[in-house]
């Protein structure tokens, strides 16, 4: 090609480059989400932009039949499809608007297959603005060239010149092989992107620039003379770049190749002579980088960098077919953090994450170099314990975690100690499925949960059954309050020396379809587990408030009402508001009811359970601790928080056989000293009525005076209980 012409040329081109800047860019942003419509045109406006937008999948192709964009910024989620409906569009109309798909997706699939459907970009909702508009100027820029690039290839027709041009101003590698595989031509993007010159290139086979790993097949199809491509090939390939042109650094490249196989023109009489190769190599490695990004994350908890469910899934399928092949043993450790929301809610979530991380540190130090170690829910790990030689090889491993776990952790608020509840399940005894060893391995943490925590458990099949029982309770009891299945019944309570009934106690019942009448005991620490509590004590204490208003209508006047509740009451919801709320609804006088809570309530967060405390009883509200002497008590918190009144456990009063006890003595002492009001609880017999009042306690409640018994059978049994107590 000669020289002649070609000043002119490159002016028209940098003329043409010039008005390609100057010029309007169309924008067509598609989103369902109104406001993201009229926002993302004014965040990304520009004198040079134009923006039209439109609501789903149908609209977006209707402007997309009306006019061509240099821009197509396209929400995977629309009414009528998604985003990748209108990627398919345009490749079956064979458009090249270039296009960002945003999307708000977990998983993978949307990402790859917008970028495999030619997608210029992909961002995940929501995205830094910064992020955003460094997108869109990428794309627009890299559109000028794009814009540009057709213009001279139609050029192309009429200009060898401007062939040349193209093809050697490409931002892809361009070149050309002899029948033996080796560069003739290569245009002079390749000294950017693979550090070689065209005299670099020149007699070098395009297998000996390629990583080890695709020599062989490289060679196979282009260095082979006898039996040279004679189709078109498209293939990736990989490209270690020229050390000399890259400092020194390693540095792999991924192309993706298009060839075309180069025949001499036919002599009359003669088959075409194959007498070499063209290609195009388009550098891919930063698509190739993002979807090993997408790849990463889908696998992997982004907090602790683990393995997450799904990895430990697939690496857990692999052990059961190499274990079975050599018929070995493998275990599986379900991990679970003892106490972690109470971090979480005293110190904050981002205590928590540094927590996390520094427990999932520890645990990897614990673990043999082929474990997997994952992270599968907010406090939940699971461990795979590949090629065990004995099962007691898989308890010695979880001993090593609670003894790595033994050393605080440092957090800003202060230290803390972590303890993990450790479930073990082995192959093959407990299960030969994936799915079966992790739900055995989670029903065996689970025991150790209610034996105590801290701890490691093997399965055994009789906590599968304990396990269904507690699921089948579960699933009950959440459906309990739905179907009006919990009831109430009421226990008096009587002052002996005035021959009165002064209150009663609501007690909790379930009336279960199955198993009849339930105590709380077989359902409230599931309730507190699951969450159920608040809801049953907000019932419970709306019901019992209702009930003594009906009493009190019918003159019992000087009634009261006991209600029992549980120490998360005071750890979640305003159980102030609460009270309050049922108290006036059911316009109760002060001193009407009184709250009976535990001992372990005043051990957990005490400012903020004295504060609720001090409320309630500005509302007039009395507050017992309910059997007393059987926990922690200590008389420091007799002091710190306003309570009214002690309860005598039943366990004391029980041994009142014929003698007296000297820790009742000791309650009734505290009571007086402290101005308390004190309830006996549990009171069979004369002989411990007799007791009990020497000891200086007349107000008492049990069996001898009545079971506990539904509001019609109480409200009898108010009428008849003085002329019991005058026998």
């Amino acid at each position: 090609m000669g020289t002649d012409g070609e000043p002119s040329l490159l002016a028209e081109l940098a003329g043409r480059a010039e008005a390609q800047t100057s010029r309007v860019s169309h924008i067509l942003v598609v989103d369902d989400d109104a406001p993201l419509r009229r926002s993302i045109p004014r965040l990304l406006a520009h004198p040079s932009r134009h923006f039209d937008v439109a609501a789903s999948v149908s609209e977006a192709i209707a402007q997309l039949e009306a006019r061509q964009y240099d821009l197509v910024l396209l929400d995977y989620h629309l009414p009528d499809g998604t985003g990748l409906s209108v990627l398919d569009w345009c490749a079956r109309h064979d458009r090249k608007d270039p296009v960002i798909l945003l999307s708000g997706e977990e998983g993978i699939e949307a990402a790859i297959g917008a970028l495999r459907r030619g997608a210029e970009d992909f961002l995940r909702k929501p995205c830094h603005l910064a992020q955003l508009q460094r997108a869109v100027d990428n794309a627009l820029q890299k559109a000028q060239l794009v814009r540009l690039n057709r213009q001279i290839t139609q050029r192309l027709k009429d200009s060898e010149r401007l062939h040349r041009y193209l093809v050697e101003s490409s931002p892809d590698l361009i070149f050309t092989l002899n029948a033996a595989g080796e560069f003739t031509y290569a245009n002079p993007r390749a000294r950017n992107l693979i550090g070689y010159t065209r005299s670099d290139l020149t007699g070098r086979t395009l297998a000996s620039i390629a990583c080890a790993d695709d020599r062989p097949r490289l060679s196979a199809l282009f260095c082979n003379p006898e039996r040279p491509p004679r189709e078109a090939q498209s293939l990736e390939f990989r490209v270690d770049r020229n050390p000399a042109a890259n400092g020194g650094t390693p540095q792999t490249l991924t192309f993706a190749l298009s060839t075309e196989p180069m025949v001499s023109r036919a002599a009359a009489g003669k088959a075409a002579r194959f007498v070499g190769t063209y290609g195009v190599a388009r550098d891919i490695s930063d698509r190739k980088r993002a979807e090993e990004i997408i790849v990463y994350q889908a696998y992997h908890d982004q907090l602790t960098r683990l393995p997450n469910r799904l990895l430990f899934h697939d690496r857990l399928e692999l052990a059961l077919v190499q274990a079975q092949r050599r018929k070995g043993t493998l275990a599986v450790l379900f991990i679970d953090l003892d106490r972690f929301k109470l971090v979480n809610d005293t110190y904050g979530h981002a205590e928590g994450d540094q927590l996390l991380r520094g427990v999932a540190s520890r645990l990897r130090q614990s673990l043999r170099k082929g474990d997997t170690l994952a992270r599968v829910g907010g406090d939940e790990f699971l461990a795979l314990l590949p090629d065990l030689a004995h099962p007691e090889d898989a308890e010695r491993i979880a001993g090593k975690i609670l003894q790595t776990l033994n050393a605080p952790f440092r957090l800003k608020h202060g230290e803390f100690r972590v303890t993990v509840s450790i479930g073990i399940a082995l192959y093959p005894k407990d299960g030969e499925i994936a799915d079966v060893l992790i739900q055995h391995a989670d029903i065996a943490m689970y025991q150790v949960k209610r034996s105590g925590k801290n701890g490691h458990c093997f399965f055994d099949p009789a906590h599968n059954a304990n396990y269904r029982q507690r699921v089948s309770l579960e699933n009950d009891l959440r459906l309990a309050l739905e179907r009006d299945q919990l009831v109430l019944a009421f226990q008096p309570q009587v002052s002996v020396g005035r021959r009165q009934v002064l209150g009663t106690e609501a007690l909790l019942r379930w009336q279960h379809p199955d198993h009849g009448l339930l105590n709380p005991t077989a359902f409230i620490s599931v309730a507190e587990e699951i969450g159920l509590i608040s809801g049953i004590s907000h019932w419970v204490i709306d019901q019992a408030c209702g009930q003594l208003a009906r009493w009190r209508a019918h003159g019992h006047a000087d009634l009261r009402m006991a209600v029992n509740l549980s120490p998360r009451d005071f750890e979640h919801g305003d159980i102030v508001a609460t009270v309050s709320d049922a108290i006036a609804a059911h316009r109760l006088p002060r001193g009407a009811l009184d709250l009976e809570i535990t001992e372990s309530v005043m051990m957990h967060d005490t400012s903020s359970c004295a504060d609720k405390i001090g409320r309630l009883r500005q509302l007039g509200v009395g507050i017992a601790i309910d059997d007393f002497g059987t926990g922690f008590s200590a008389l420091v918190y007799l002091q710190r928080f306003p309570v009214s009144g002690l309860k005598i456990d039943r366990s004391f009063v029980r041994e009142l056989n014929g003698e007296g006890n000297p820790i009742i003595n000791a309650i009734t002492g505290i009571a007086r000293g402290f101005n308390l009001e004190v309830v006996a609880e549990g009171v069979e017999t004369e002989g411990q009525i007799g007791h009990l009042r020497a000891l200086g306690c007349d107000t008492m409640q049990g069996f001898y005076f009545s079971h506990p018994v539904p509001a019609e059978a109480a409200e009898e049994a108010f009428h008849h209980m003085p002329a019991r107590l005058l026998n």
